[in-house]
């Protein structure tokens, strides 16, 4: 259930916001293999728990669209930030050299601090219709290794974006049920790169740079199943695009420009989610989420001229799934409290098919924060988050280039993040 269209940047609300989060879009993938969970600041609180449920505020576009018809009359509004800090570091293991080139080293630091923004508009056309807009980023992978890294001709920089302009609308069809659809505009970027192995020129790299826009779509129900309590389910399709751009050779002479493109599917979700309200203080909220990652096996990079194979690193990547519980304790009338835990599985299934530039590996989430109500008609949420990744290693053997012999690499990785978010609500 796909679809791929070719189309300019669509006219729509919150234009500025969008151009904002295409120049502060992240490098670090915090869902599993390079999905964002972030698409929130509130969210961060409990770990994302329930979020297909929750529909606290307008960011339930992203969610689930049904939420729309919890939110009150007139407009809604929900801007986000999260700065976000991976930590990656790799611990050699007993790789061996390439052919007569040193080894190098472990590479440094490959991770970093980004900046995850994200903004919702919704409104009540009457108590059964809404209409919204999501800009958020929804994928998107950096990780930048010294060039002196000793696994530099396999890769040493990758940095993957994607930019969702998401319009969406709900109905309420009556007191139990709500049902809401969107279409994604996705805009991906990708930039990668690696040494070659050239004897002689030390400086010697490849750079593709490649892009493209397509379209895809999302829907979403809401079912009260009793006053305390509702069910959400939603659903966002695949992407496919076909990335085009050109493949850059320097530092041996004069710089060889070829087109290059690649053909990348985004995954589809499926998630459901309940909230339960127990009782006048506490609430709680649960999901499972599941992500059709084995869609994504490998990235071939092709020749634009010829359609010759330039690179074809392998993924395969198995499907995956997330399981998120949380809580909230109303404290006060004005201050509520959150926290959460979740359960991220991984794509990637063993150490020959981990990556030096997407080294995956399971991860947990625990978090905490807290919604405050600065008037009747605005809320500002702050949240925090850690997530502690399986320690896991890489046993992968890649032939590069001409050199007759293989390049196998042997390591740990030793991955960790920290998330802080902040997020403005406001209703008129």
């Amino acid at each position: 259930m796909s679809s791929h269209n070719k189309c300019a940047s669509p006219d729509l609300p919150f234009a500025r916001l969008a151009v904002l989060i295409g120049l502060t879009m992240p490098g670090q993938a915090m869902a599993a293999g390079f999905a964002i969970q972030n698409q929130n600041g509130a969210g961060t609180a409990t770990a994302f728990a329930g979020a297909a449920a929750v529909a606290d505020d307008a960011s339930t576009i992203y969610f689930n669209p049904a939420g729309m018809t919890y939110l009150p009359m007139g407009h809604s509004i929900s801007v986000a930030g999260t700065l976000l800090h991976r930590s990656l570091k790799f611990d050699d293991r007993g790789s061996n050299a390439l052919g007569p080139f040193p080894l190098g080293d472990d590479g440094g630091e490959g991770g970093g601090l980004s900046l995850i923004p994200a903004g919702y508009y919704s409104y009540a056309i009457n108590d059964r219709f809404r209409i919204g807009v999501g800009v958020s980023a929804t994928f998107g992978n950096k990780t930048d290794y010294n060039t002196t890294f000793l696994g530099r001709f396999q890769g040493n920089y990758v940095d993957l974006k994607a930019l969702n302009i998401n319009p969406s609308v709900a109905w309420r069809v009556n007191d139990q049920l709500s049902i809401g659809a969107g279409i994604s505009f996705v805009k991906l970027e990708g930039d990668i790169q690696q040494q070659l192995p050239i004897g002689g020129f030390p400086n010697a790299r490849n750079r593709l740079e490649a892009d493209d826009t397509a379209m895809g779509f999302n829907v979403g129900l809401m079912y009260q199943v009793t006053p305390a309590m509702r069910v959400g389910m939603s659903y966002r399709s695949k992407i496919d695009l076909r990335l085009e751009g050109e493949s850059t050779r320097s530092g041996v002479g004069a710089e060889l420009v070829t087109p290059a493109f690649a053909k990348i599917e985004l995954p589809d979700t499926f998630s459901v989610a309940v909230h339960q309200q127990l009782n006048e203080r506490w609430e709680m909220m649960g999901d499972y989420t599941w992500t059709g990652w084995s869609s994504f096996k490998s990235l071939d990079v092709r020749n634009g001229n010829t359609g010759g194979p330039i690179t074809n690193p392998e993924y395969d990547f198995r499907d995956s799934w997330r399981i998120g519980y949380g809580a909230a304790y109303k404290y006060t009338e004005a201050l509520k409290l959150r926290f959460g835990v979740a359960f991220d599985k991984s794509p990637v299934h063993d150490e020959t098919t981990r990556t030096l530039t997407l080294p995956d590996s399971d991860r947990y989430w625990v978090a905490i924060g807290a919604r405050y109500a600065l008037s009747p008609k605005s809320t500002i949420d702050i949240g925090y988050a850690h997530i502690f990744f399986d320690r896991e290693g890489i046993d992968r053997r890649t032939i590069v280039g001409t050199t007759p012999t293989g390049q196998i690499i042997r390591g740990k990785f030793d991955t960790s993040a920290d998330l802080l978010s902040v997020q403005y609500n406001q209703t008129f």
